[in-house]
Parts: structure tokens; C-alpha cells; sequence
């Protein structure tokens, strides 16, 4: 079956944070809902929809920005009342928008995610979880890395309270009281959980969790220890995964799984008889999804998927068609209604252009008086740094809730910026004098029209490590610019481990394949053991067999990319011989077989133009490392083990390796 869905957008509200919409609990089967969501403006709104126009039911006064908003009340009864996280306060609302709670909670720093069970709440700040009986302290825990977002299995069905943190540093940490009870590591740092089919499956203990490299997966979360179900890929290489629900969309009687992306991709899963998560449905939206549900919000009877995005737009992808099969009199009045609000849209919007025109003109006759004060104007950036395995590269993404201008890129280490297909701006680069002001890199992205979201993909060399900058200056009068700093660390391209011996005693042992990245780990901590004045005694003990074993390691990337690098300029050759002779029957397959291909050979070297430069690098600091350690200086013979690498012979460089 086909899944057609049409989009509405329903109304507008400030910037909003993850998981900051839901849909209110029907009055009955299939009727609409009400929305509530909270933004940045501290404002909380719910609204229904009447004969197509957004009527609001409430709104509160502007306060702190709102973090999270969840849904609570007695278990096993309608989950009805509404709950805001902003700053380090808790309040809740009823259905009618009357508050009924304010709870100060002792934390220092604000709330980043909530989950409410009954009489039971679950905070987390940054690094600090705690839970709360009746806004009665009950158990704390201090986390090692941030805290993303935070659950509990449904304590109705696997009776006990079995909270989960989804932390930075790609683990689960599932929790007994103020204890770790295990620890599950998952493929990439968890962004966000949810239960699977919003009641924990068929043991209640099924819990979903979606990744900022764009993974998602399915583990069951047992007393003893965690069975993987499921992982799902990001193949395609889409966004970090925000927001997920269950709710069946497809109408074959089993919830399917709606997925929400920082990319603004809405996917829709259903499951095979395996029970294996295949995709039904997509569609991109422009900007961050930061909550998604399903219900019913436009008209009775019509399944939708309702979504917030960053600069906070509420919309809707429903199931109901926009053209209607209907008599002639239901079409005249059908035709009428769309009339009628094509009508006030014009109006509303010359509306706004005359009350735009006045605001200009008065701004400018005030910044032209002697008196003038003018205030620089706030906006929110919502921004992303996170490296991708695959690639050995980062990603960038910036994310503005207005239209933006231009980004400078600013960078005081090496570092190369690679193309992105979803990247229309364009890019102009400024000389730079690394000797004097330590400028390595100066860039400009001018965006086309309505641009609010860029992503940049760069690619850091290991051991040279600083700051990366963004300048974002947005489409807003007057101008004004926010900046972004990012660490390029010494070890950049490396991932965290979780397998540590903690009974160490003021030493650290490090192991490596590559001698290189133990010459980098050597350098910077006696660096700044001499920046902290601390005494520091390093051993290291090499062994010869690793620089064989990695350069077997680079080896098919080697030979895969000279190879590349050959195909391709033997291309215009081909082309040229092609057109002279009027065929390719007298070349060889191979040659043949490269004409054949020559599009996407160009297109694959073009997406990664330093990646033989990059190799060739890594080759030639293991070959300078490995005799550093020995006290040998080998520059001056790296334009020999350049020109082996040339007429490349895995043989001969492992025979140079030894002979040098």
C-alpha cells in the first residue's frame, strides 16, 4: 500500500526545542486533538483546528525558554496534563491552560530533558540526573559525559523504576536508584529515546534510540542484560536523529515508526513479518524537525503526521487528499471556503508588507536623528559539530531561525573544506598569512535567498590541533554577527573507548597500531605537562611489527585511490580518441570499461580530491615517527619515499620502511 501524505502547515511560533510539541489525547476514536508546544519565548500554546484556521485554546505570558515539554497524569488514565522544563523550574498546566504546579528543583543549571511517570520525575541537566516522588528528592546521579536525553520503562508494566540516560559519549547508561546498573554502548553519541510503540513493546522493556550521526536502533532492556533487536544504518548519510514516535500512520493495525531528522527529513517505517523496520515513506522539510507525533489534527477521520521545526512552524502531513471527490453543490462550497481563505491570506499579508513599510520608514528617520539609540537585534543559532566515521571528516551544521547572509570560516590550524551536495551557497576564499596571525584558513559561504540552514564538511590533519570559527551574520537590519568556536583537537579523527582499566595509579598506559598517533599523544602531553609545570616521566617501548601491520592497513585504500587517480586522467584521452575514431571497439574492456564509467569516476575523485595527498601524509609522519623514536632525523629522504610512493609497490615501501 502507498503512503500519500499532504502537507499543511498550521501555524508559527517561536524558535522551539527538542521535544517541545505534542498532541493532546482525543476525545474519541479518530476525532482531532489539540496541539500544545512551547518555544524559546518562554510562551506555551495550545491550539485546535476549526474549518481549517489554528484556534488557540491557550497561550501564557513570555518567560524562560522552554527545554521540554511532556505530558503526565494518573497512570493508566488519559495523559492529559501538560508539563514545561524552563531554566531549573517545573510547571504544569491542565488541558484548559490553568496552572496547577510550580516546582523550583534544587539543580543549579537548567533542564535539557524531562520524563514524567505518575507522581514520578525524572530531570536531567547537562551532567546531573535526578529523580522526583511528589517534588520530593529521591535519587541523584552524577553522569561522566553530557546528558543528551533521558527515560523510564513504563513502571505499570515491568513494575520498577528503570531510568535511562542517552549520554555524549555514545552509552546508554541504564540506572537503579542513584547507581549504574549496566551500561550499553551504541554506534554513535544518542540524541534521543523513545519506547517502542510508545508502551515498551510487547515486555514493556523495548526502548528506541536514535543517534546525531544519524542511526537508529532497538534494545530490549532486561534486568540482567541488553539484547540488540535491530539497527538501522544511515546509509543514506541523512541528519542526526532529533525526535521519534510510534503511531500507525500506514492503517494496517500495526504503529509504525516516525522518525524526525536535524536535517529536516520526516521518515516513516513500517515493519515486516520479522518484525524489521523497512521505510515507507519520506520527505524533507526545510529546516531541524525538533518534535514529531501522530494523531489527527486537521479534520476528523484523517490520520496525520505532525511535526514542529526549529523556527518553530507547526505542520501537519496528512493523510487527507486534496482533491475531493464531491457533488456539485459540496464542490461550489468547497470552492467557496478556499476562496474565502485565499482572501484573508492577501489581506493579512498587505497587512503585514504596510506594517513592514512602516517599521523600516520609522527606524530610518530615528537612526538619521541625533538621539538615536539602536539596539542590536538577537537571534538564535542552532549549531552541530560532529564528526563522521565513514569519511574520516566533520560536519558543520548551522542552523539560524532567520534567513542567513553569509558565514565566515575562520581557522588557526590546517584543515580542508570539502563539497557538500545539499550546499548551495557559494564559497570565496581570502589569502591568508599563517606566519604572522596565525590564519590558516578564511572563508566566506554567501547563501542564496532563504537559506536558513548551512552544513559545511571539513577534514582536520591528526596532530595539529586548534580552533575553528564561524561568523554567522544573518538577513536582519541592523547587521549583527554571532560567532561559533569549535575544537579541533589533537587526536581529531579518533573516537573515545569505554574499555579502561580504572585502577591505574597516576599513570596512563596508551596503545596504538600506528606509531604516529603515539608520537601525537607524546607531544601534546608533554606540552602541556611543561604549560602546568608538572613533572612528567614518559616510557614508550616500540615494536617494528606495528609499522608493517599498518601499512597493510593503508594498503587498499592506497592502490584503491592511485588507481582512481589514474582512471580518471586517462578519461579525456579516451574521449578524445573516442570522437576520433567514432567508437570504442578497439580499445581493450578495460579502457572501455572506464569510458563507460567515466561519470561517476569523476564524480567520486571530485568529492574526495586530498584523499591520495592525505594518505601519502599519513605514510610519510609514520615513516618521520617511527625514527623519531629511534633519535633519527629522515626528512631529508621523504621526496625518495614520495617518489616510491609514486610508482607505488607495497613491497617496495615496506622494503624502504626497513632499509632506511
Amino acid at each position: 500500500m502507498d503512503l500519500n501524505l499532504n502537507r499543511a502547515d498550521y501555524l508559527q511560533v517561536g524558535v522551539t526545542s527538542q521535544k517541545t510539541m505534542k498532541l493532546l489525547p482525543a476525545s474519541r476514536y479518530r476525532a482531532t486533538q489539540k496541539v500544545v508546544v512551547g518555544d524559546h519565548d518562554g510562551v506555551v500554546m495550545c491550539f485546535g483546528m476549526k474549518k481549517g484556521e489554528a484556534v488557540t485554546v491557550f497561550k501564557t505570558l513570555p518567560g524562560q525558554k522552554i527545554a521540554r515539554l511532556e505530558l503526565g497524569g494518573v497512570l493508566n488514565t488519559p495523559q492529559e496534563k501538560i508539563f514545561i522544563a524552563a531554566g531549573s523550574e517545573i510547571r504544569g498546566f491542565t488541558k484548559r491552560g490553568k496552572q496547577f504546579l510550580s516546582f523550583e528543583t534544587n539543580l543549579t543549571e537548567s533542564i535539557k530533558a524531562m520524563h514524567i511517570s505518575g507522581s514520578d520525575l525524572f530531570l536531567s541537566a547537562s551532567y546531573i540526573y535526578n529523580h522526583y516522588c511528589d517534588c520530593k528528592d529521591q535519587h541523584y546521579y552524577l553522569s561522566g559525559d553530557k546528558i543528551n536525553d533521558i527515560i523510564c520503562l513504563p513502571v505499570e508494566r515491568v513494575l520498577r523504576d528503570v531510568p535511562v540516560l542517552a549520554c555524549q559519549d555514545r552509552v546508554l547508561r541504564v540506572l537503579q536508584g542513584s547507581d549504574v546498573m549496566y551500561e550499553i554502548e551504541v554506534p554513535g553519541p544518542p540524541t534521543v529515546l523513545a519506547l517502542h510503540n510508545g508502551n515498551g513493546g510487547d515486555s514493556g522493556e523495548d526502548l528506541l534510540f536514535g543517534t546525531s550521526d544519524g542511526k537508529l536502533g532497538l534494545i530490549q532492556i532486561t534486568t540482567s542484560k541488553p539484547i540488540n533487536k535491530w539497527e538501522i544504518r544511515n546509509e543514506k548519510k541523512r541528519g542526526g536523529i532529533l525526535c521519534i514516535d510510534s503511531f500507525d500512520i500506514v492503517g494496517d493495525g500495526v504503529k509504525d515508526l516516525l522518525v524526525g531528522r536535524d536535517d529536516g527529513m520526516v521518515e516513516v517505517y513500517s515493519f515486516d513479518n520479522a518484525n524489521e523496520p523497512v521505510l515507507r515513506f519520506d520527505q524533507t522539510l526545510s529546516e531541524s524537525v525538533t518534535s514529531i507525533q501522530g494523531g489527527c489534527v486537521g479534520k476528523d477521520g484523517y490520520d496525520e503526521i505532525v511535526v514542529s521545526t526549529y523556527s518553530g512552524w507547526v505542520t501537519g502531513l496528512t493523510t487527507e487528499p486534496i482533491h475531493k471527490e464531491s457533488g456539485p453543490g459540496e464542490e461550489l462550497k468547497i470552492n467557496q471556503e478556499m476562496q474565502n481563505k485565499i482572501s484573508s491570506l492577501r489581506s493579512e499579508l498587505e497587512h503585514l508588507q504596510y506594517k513592514v513599510l512602516q517599521e523600516r520608514e520609522k527606524y530610518q528617520q530615528s537612526s538619521q536623528s541625533s538621539k538615536a539609540k539602536s539596539a542590536v537585534p538577537s537571534f538564535s543559532v542552532n549549531d552541530k559539530f560532529t564528526l563522521n566515521k565513514d569519511d574520516a571528516s566533520y560536519s558543520l551544521i548551522l542552523e539560524v531561525q532567520t534567513a542567513i547572509d553569509n558565514v565566515l570560516i575562520q581557522s588557526d590550524v590546517p584543515i580542508d573544506l570539502l563539497d557538500v551536495d545539499k550546499n548551495s551557497a557559494v564559497v570565496s576564499f581570502s589569502s591568508c598569512d599563517s606566519e604572522s596571525n596565525d590564519n590558516f584558513l578564511l572563508a566566506t559561504y554567501r547563501c542564496q535567498a532563504n537559506t536558513t540552514r548551512l552544513e559545511l564538511k571539513i577534514r582536520s590533519i591528526e596532530g595539529q590541533y586548534g580552533t575553528l570559527q564561524a561568523y554567522v551574520t544573518p538577513r536582519i537590519q541592523p547587521k549583527t554577527c554571532q560567532v561559533r568556536q569549535y575544537l579541533i583537537k589533537p587526536l581529531s579523527l579518533h573516537q573515545r573507548t569505554h574499555f579502561i582499566d580504572h585502577d591505574r595509579k597516576g599513570e596512563g598506559v596508551f596503545k596504538s597500531d600506528n606509531i604516529s598517533t603515539i608520537s601525537i599523544l607524546k607531544d601534546v602531553l608533554s606540552k602541556e605537562a611543561t604549560k602546568r609545570k608538572i613533572n612528567l616521566n614518559i616510557l614508550y617501548e616500540i615494536n617494528e611489527v606495528s609499522v608493517k601491520h599498518t601499512l597493510k592497513l593503508i594498503h587498499p585504500k592506497l592502490e584503491y585511490q592511485l588507481l582512481l587517480a589514474k582512471k580518471v586522467q586517462l578519461i579525456d584521452a579516451l574521449k578524445e580518441l573516442q570522437v576520433h575514431e567514432g567508437n570504442t571497439n578497439f580499445l581493450i574492456p578495460e579502457y572501455r570499461c572506464i569510458l563507460e564509467e567515466a561519470d561517476h569516476l569523476q564524480e567520486e575523485y571530485k568529492k574526495q580530491p586530498a584523499h591520495l595527498e592525505r594518505l601519502y601524509g599519513m605514510i610519510t609522519d609514520l615513516f618521520i615517527d617511527k625514527f623519531k623514536f629511534k633519535g633519527t632525523n629522515v626528512k631529508t629522504k621523504v621526496p625518495l619515499l614520495l617518489e616510491i610512493l609514486d610508482s607505488y609497490d607495497q613491497n617496495a615501501l615496506i622494503a624502504f620502511f626497513d632499509a632506511a
